[in-house]
């Protein structure tokens, strides 16, 4: 699909499109004890979020994060105590960056697009993240959505860093590996790029990206 525009502003989604969350799915099933454990607690911290910002409340990403994973442990059968949680939660600021990430993203810098981050996560442990995978330097700004108390892909979490950074969204893209991330930003009026990591897959009623590529890297080679 043929972009209407070349993008001024990248707009970066962090967990699994950037940074790589191995470490916290082998803690979450080694806590379970259940192969299974991770992805179905990170589809509970999606879903729960959701009904969050869907019913006009807001509990920051750790607090939901640490409640589904209460859920998940009762779902297998298991009792995992507060600090066990907490142990493998914060876990989340210490993630590595997708292999293929650092050389994509210098391509990026190098070309002179703005560059930002917008999280799910609260801005303090988005600047941990970013500190930590030692790729925070490539960004002009990182956004959080406790800014406007909504989860993506609430349509106000896009236009906000819109926004923020004297943008047009016909010439801002969104890069993530979620296919409920590229329609939210789509039906705000953003391009999008796809990165389909492994068990990631665009959803079918939204339109296609603009872009598609396996990893950061395949995606800037076709940007710049």
């Amino acid at each position: 699909m043929p972009m209407h525009s070349q993008p001024r502003l990248l707009i970066f989604d962090v967990n699994e499109t950037l940074l790589d969350l191995k470490p916290m799915k082998v803690a979450i099933n080694n806590a379970l004890a259940n192969e299974l454990a991770f992805d179905n607690w990170f589809s509970s911290l999606l879903h729960y979020s959701l009904v969050e910002s869907i019913t006009g409340k807001y509990q920051d990403f750790g607090k939901v994060g640490a409640a589904t994973l209460k859920m998940t442990a009762e779902k297998f059968d298991k009792q995992i105590s507060e600090s066990k949680i907490k142990d493998v939660l914060s876990l989340i600021k210490k993630l590595p960056p997708h292999p293929d990430v650092v050389q994509g993203l210098t391509i990026l810098k190098n070309s002179g697009v703005k560059m930002v981050a917008l999280t799910n996560g609260t801005m303090e442990v988005v600047k941990a993240q970013m500190a930590f995978a030692e790729i925070d330097h490539f960004f002009d700004e990182l956004f959080s959505v406790e800014n406007v108390k909504q989860y993506k892909p609430h349509p106000s979490t896009y236009t906000h860093v819109v926004k923020e950074m004297k943008a047009s969204p016909i010439y801002t893209m969104l890069i993530a590996a979620h296919g409920w991330d590229i329609a939210g930003a789509q039906r705000a009026g953003l391009m999008t790029g796809f990165v389909s990591r492994p068990g990631k897959f665009p959803y079918p009623l939204a339109e296609e990206a603009d872009i598609t590529g396996s990893n950061i890297l395949s995606i800037a080679k076709e940007l710049v």
